[in-house]
């Protein structure tokens, strides 16, 4: 049974956590990457055009229809397009940046629940991620 107390205490030390995370350089890094692009008319654009291309790319075939290879071809060149775009491309790298911390807090915080202690890092060696996820 969780009390108030314990979940206050659970609260403040995610806060301090989402602090230290700001505090980085890197993060503010990835930040200025993000606002840079946010700022950026067509890298936000050709970000949509790529993004709205490939989720029609996904539908036709998520439908059983045929791709066209013109189609294909198109979304490749307006995807090369995009990953050139410097801007674009900071933005891309940001987003995966922020994806790998925020990956490895998830698995840090599951790993507690799973062995009832702080992981250390021979916890994480060899690629498995626990028991009954059927990777192994």
């Amino acid at each position: 049974m969780t009390t108030e107390t314990d979940s206050s205490v659970i609260v403040s030390k995610t806060r301090e956590l989402c602090q230290t995370i700001l505090e980085q350089p890197e993060f503010q890094a990835m930040r200025q990457r993000i606002d840079a692009f946010l700022a950026d008319e067509s890298a936000r654009s050709l970000y949509q055009v790529v993004s709205e291309k490939g989720q029609h790319l996904n539908h036709k075939q998520q439908q059983g229809l045929p791709l066209d290879g013109g189609e294909i071809a198109d979304f490749e060149q307006q995807r090369e397009t995009l990953v050139n775009h410097p801007v674009a491309r900071g933005f891309l790298d940001a987003q995966e940046q922020m994806h790998q911390i925020q990956e490895s807090v998830s698995q840090h915080v599951a790993k507690t629940f799973e062995l009832g202690r702080v992981p250390t890092p021979e916890d994480f060696e060899g690629g498995s991620c626990g028991t009954g996820c059927g990777c192994h």
